[in-house]
C-alpha cells in the first residue's frame, strides 16, 4: 500500500519519566515507520516539552514558547502514532496535557497506538485513549502494537529478541493509518471537516 504524496506521521513519545524505556521502543518502531513508503515521519518527544498543566486560551510567553515546539507539528500531521506506557492502569499525565492543549489539530485524523508495560502491555492505557480521541473527533485504528513485560523482549542492543509478531502488527497498523489518512485527507480537500 503506497500513497502518491506521503502522509505526515507524527509519532508521539508519551513518557517523560526519568530512566524511561520509551527510547528503546521508539527506536524500534521508528525504523519500521521510516521504512514504510506511505509516511514522512516526525517525532514529538514529550521529554523535550514542558507545557504547563494549567490550560489557558491565552497562554503566557513561556507556555507559548513550549506550544511553538509542538503545535505546528501536530497541525501539519495527517496521522499520529501514540507510543505510551501504562501507569496505574492509564496513560501518562504529560500525554493528557499535550492532548488537552490542542483541539483542531486532532480532528478528522487517524491515530494508532503502540503501548508497552507489564502484564497488560499497556492496553488499558490505549482503551482510555480511544475515548479521549473520540471526543476530539479523531479516528483510532483498530490494530495496535503492544509489548507485555517489555523489558524482557529487547536485547542489550535494543533489538527485539523475537520480532515476528510485533513486525507484523506494526505493518498492519501502519497500513491502516495510510488507508484512513488518505481517505480523510481526500475528504477534507473536498469538504472541510465540520467539527
Amino acid at each position: 500500500m503506497t500513497t502518491q504524496t506521503p502522509l505526515k506521521l507524527a509519532v508521539i513519545v508519551a513518557s517523560n519519566r526519568e530512566g524511561r524505556f520509551a527510547p528503546v521502543v521508539a527506536d524500534w518502531f521508528l525504523a519500521r515507520a521510516e521504512e514504510h513508503p506511505g509516511f514522512d515521519v516526525t517525532v514529538v518527544d514529550l521529554a523535550t516539552i514542558d507545557l504547563p498543566t494549567a490550560l489557558s486560551h491565552t497562554p503566557g510567553p513561556d507556555a507559548a514558547a513550549e506550544l511553538a515546539k509542538v503545535t505546528p507539528t501536530l497541525a501539519a500531521a495527517d496521522a499520529f502514532v501514540v507510543l505510551t506506557p501504562e501507569y496505574n492502569h492509564s496513560f501518562p499525565a504529560p500525554l493528557k496535557n499535550l492532548i488537552d492543549w490542542h483541539y483542531v489539530e486532532w480532528q478528522a485524523k487517524p491515530v494508532g497506538f503502540l503501548s508497552y508495560g507489564g502484564i497488560s502491555g499497556g492496553l488499558r492505557a490505549v482503551e482510555q485513549l480511544r475515548q479521549v480521541f473520540a471526543e476530539l473527533h479523531a479516528v483510532t485504528v483498530r490494530d495496535t502494537v503492544s509489548f507485555a513485560f517489555v523489558h524482557g523482549l529487547f536485547d542489550a542492543d535494543g533489538q527485539l529478541k523475537d520480532p515476528s509478531g510485533p513486525e507484523g502488527a506494526a505493518k498492519t497498523m501502519l497500513d491502516q493509518l495510510v488507508w484512513w489518512g488518505e481517505a480523510l485527507r481526500s475528504a477534507k480537500s473536498v469538504h472541510p471537516y465540520a467539527g
